[in-house]
């Protein structure tokens, strides 16, 4: 029965089925343009194809059509791209990407989309950081960031028509990249980067090679790759032969994204800057102020004078003025020149160009203290007694007109009475008085007791045709000294000015050295039969005193290195921490606006402090200064890198010739990996590996650095002079392969058996497998904290 139920049931529906047919359902027509323009100024979410389609209902075979009317409204200007996004043509999405460009006069961050369709000019967007505290600690001038966009209300002209909170901060864009371009038989090409860590090649298009010679260094965008298949390259620039020596700095220029040219908005700018007045500025002019800098300087930004205090209650006492460029008077906070200052952070010195932190209009000229030019300069005052204490200061916003223009050598050679037609006028009223006060500054200063590290820096000489002339160690005469001790007591003023005016202000400090770095220095001393009482709070007296028991040793270079290598990084910051290597409590950069944005900042906080003038220091910049401080300090390591690779591979340049000859040397670093070895000559760093010492395993003592023989106790100690043969150049890496020459010491124990292990090591084959050449050919330099 139940079976008999199911079949009738089943034949009803059959027949339903196979009655009369449904009425065709009713097609919607396609919308009007002007409603789906209608519609999307309407959506305050994302909008596209899908969106749209959705909303009036197209299915099936209307898609197609649908996506045709899409097109022709594209090709008409009605609507952007139809792709996944859709938008009016001069209106801006709810989301979207910005590239935040600038500041404005109050210090807001200023954006525009980065993509723009239409033929208007792109908006202008303020970045709203209202109860976003970490969005603001991480975006700044130059990043990119996806952000919610609204429109502001009654937007005058030329102001911000949108604000944008922001959702993340993007990655920065690909940058462009060096390389060295191979032909190929195709016609095709092959780019090898120069930057040994890329351990990949880019493929040309025939049809990109343009006229690109066969082993040219070249700058070269990426193209994004798909998943599978060969990576593809734009070439952007030819850059001419790599083995010329004069492209060797744009290697480092390039592959550290240093901006070297200045966008023509900026070099516009120049144009609108400021006439020189005298309105408000005290009256320097005939105050006999003179330059002293380096033979080869463009720029002089500090020019100084002293003489005796004539006041009876300060009897023997003395007065120092430091006038420097004021900077600020022509770069105003939120200006192009401003934006693109900050970008750079400060200028970079090559052995053969300078990229400056400003353009030469300004740091060449208007700011450089010219002899007999009138100049704007913020300038300090200050007044010690007879033991070089400072009793006060005071700070000026003058105009000034430097006397005289001397190097280093000739004022030294004029105290030294070797004067010559320009220092020799000059030597009675201008610098015994100078070498007088510095005289008196020395007294303070030795009861002040800062670091007293002496590690001599090697300078390159160029020739006309861009190639090493000579590598020389200049001596350190006392005119280098004499000014260094007065930009230091300007920079003083500076912090303490700032700080009691409670100003905001960003600070050079240079922390004390860790307590582990500490130990490890006794650990080492210790090897050398050095005592050094190792307290919790070290004090730069203590290291100093070390340093006068080597001093004129052959353990000399080798502890200045170590006690230099112990300490911690100098480096810019809001939060004054003090500055150990100068042993001073208070401490700004003031002296080098030219070439230092945080100088700039530091005259900038002066003006407004003090009251000179209406373009000091603007609130809303005081608010980013931690950012720009954490900036900045990135900027110098960049900075000092780039230098540091470029030295690098001019010496690889310069003894590329010389494989198989045979230099002296001292052991400079020891590793696990094997011995850096820097040349007595140049100054040149180079590399052993362990793999190619002895015929034995080495193992590394960590405690003694040096590397030892497991069966003959031969000692390869750090500081030891040993001769090496040039085994290997790399000029493009700026790395050099030595083999080592010389015989270690042997070490034993008391019975004359080879010493054991002692601290953490390992033997030489586990390092770099076995192989003869290191992974990274090279060493990092270190400076002395400034």
């Amino acid at each position: 029965m139940a079976d008999k139920n199911r079949r009738k049931k089943t034949a009803q529906k059959r027949k339903q089925k196979t009655g009369s047919p449904k009425p065709a359902p009713q097609v919607r027509p396609l919308p009007e343009k002007s409603q789906i323009l209608e519609f999307i100024k309407a959506s305050s979410h994302k909008t596209g194809k899908r969106e749209i389609g959705k909303a009036f209902g197209i299915k099936g075979a209307q898609r197609v059509p649908f996506k045709q009317l899409l097109r022709e409204m594209a090709d008409e200007g009605l609507i952007s791209s139809p792709r996944k996004k859709i938008s009016r043509p001069g209106e801006l999405p709810s989301v979207t990407v910005l590239a935040i460009t600038h500041l404005d006069d109050e210090g807001d961050l200023i954006a525009r989309p980065e993509k723009w369709s239409d033929d208007s000019k792109p908006p202008l967007v303020l970045i709203e950081f209202e109860s976003q505290r970490n969005s603001r600690e991480s975006a700044g001038v130059g990043d990119r960031i996806l952000a919610r966009i609204s429109k502001l209300p009654d937007a005058p002209e030329g102001m911000p028509s949108h604000q944008a909170r922001i959702i993340k901060k993007l990655p920065k864009e690909d940058r462009e990249l060096l390389g060295i371009f191979r032909r190929l038989e195709d016609g095709s090409g092959q780019i090898d980067p120069v930057d040994r860590k890329i351990l990949r090649e880019w493929s040309v298009q025939a049809k990109d090679c343009l006229d690109v010679k066969e082993g040219e260094l070249v700058r070269f965008l990426p193209a994004k790759a798909g998943r599978h298949g060969p990576s593809f390259a734009t070439i952007k620039a030819q850059l001419g032969n790599p083995d010329n020596q004069n492209a060797v700095s744009l290697i480092a220029i390039h592959r550290h994204g240093i901006p070297d040219q200045f966008p023509k908005e900026v070099l516009d700018e120049l144009g609108t800057l400021p006439v020189l007045g005298e309105d408000n500025r005290e009256d320097l002019r005939d105050t006999p102020l003179i330059t002293i800098d380096p033979s080869d300087a463009r720029d002089h930004d500090d020019a100084v004078y002293a003489f005796d205090d004539d006041d009876a209650a300060n009897k023997g006492g003395f007065i120092v003025i430091v006038a420097i460029a004021d900077v600020s008077y022509y770069v105003d906070t939120g200006s192009k020149l401003d934006i693109e200052a900050l970008k750079r952070g400060n200028s970079v010195y090559f052995p053969d160009r300078v990229v400056p932190m400003l353009p030469e209009k300004i740091s060449n000229d208007l700011c450089s203290l010219r002899e007999h030019e009138e100049r704007p300069c913020l300038a300090v005052k200050m007044r010690f007694d007879k033991h070089g204490e400072k009793i006060d200061h005071t700070f000026m916003r003058a105009i000034m007109r430097s006397h005289a223009k001397l190097s280093y050598e000739q004022a030294q050679m004029a105290i030294d009475g070797h004067g010559d037609d320009t220092s020799a006028p000059l030597l009675e009223p201008v610098l015994k008085p100078l070498w007088s006060a510095w005289r008196g500054l020395l007294k303070a200063r030795a009861r002040r007791h800062p670091l007293e590290l002496e590690l001599p820096e090697r300078k390159i000489i160029m020739d006309e045709g861009g190639r090493i002339k000579d590598i020389l160690t200049p001596e350190r005469l006392d005119a280098h000294k004499v000014i260094e001790e007065f930009m230091i007591q300007a920079n003083v003023c500076a912090a303490q000015s700032l700080d009691n005016a409670k100003s905001p202000v960003i600070y050079r400090i240079h922390p004390a050295p860790s307590f582990e770095k500490m130990q490890s220095l006794a650990d080492f001393l210790q090897t050398l039969k050095i005592k050094f009482a190792r307290n919790a709070q070290i004090k730069a007296r203590q290291l100093n005193d070390i340093l006068a028991k080597v001093e004129g040793g052959d353990l000399s270079d080798l502890v200045n290195e170590t006690i230099l290598r112990s300490q911690s990084q100098a480096i810019y910051s809001t939060k004054n921490e003090g500055h150990f290597g100068l042993n001073l409590s208070q401490y700004a950069h003031f002296t080098s606006p030219i070439r230092r944005y945080a100088d700039l900042i530091v005259h900038r906080a002066l003006i407004h402090a003090l009251g000179f003038g209406t373009d000091g220091l603007k609130q809303r910049q005081v608010e980013r200064l931690s950012n720009i401080a954490s900036d900045i300090s990135d900027l110098e390591r960049r900075a000092m890198a780039a230098e540091r690779e470029t030295t690098d591979r001019l010496i690889a340049y310069h003894l590329a010739d010389n494989i198989g000859a045979t230099f002296q040397g001292r052991i400079s670093g020891v590793t696990r990996s094997g011995l850096f070895v820097r040349l007595q000559d140049t100054g040149a760093d180079g590399f052993i590996p362990i793999s190619t010492i002895g015929r034995e395993y080495f193992y590394y003592d960590e405690q003694r650095q040096s590397l030892i023989g497991e069966h003959s106790g031969e000692t390869h100690q750090m500081g030891a002079t040993v001769a090496v043969r040039l085994v290997e150049a790399v000029p493009t890496a700026g790395a050099l392969r030595f083999e080592l020459i010389t015989k270690g010491q042997t070490t034993t124990n008391k019975d004359g058996s080879p010493a054991k292990r002692s601290g953490r090591g390992r033997n030489n084959r586990g390092s770099n497998g076995g192989r003869g050449r290191s992974p990274h050919m090279g060493k990092r330099k270190t400076r002395k904290p400034r």
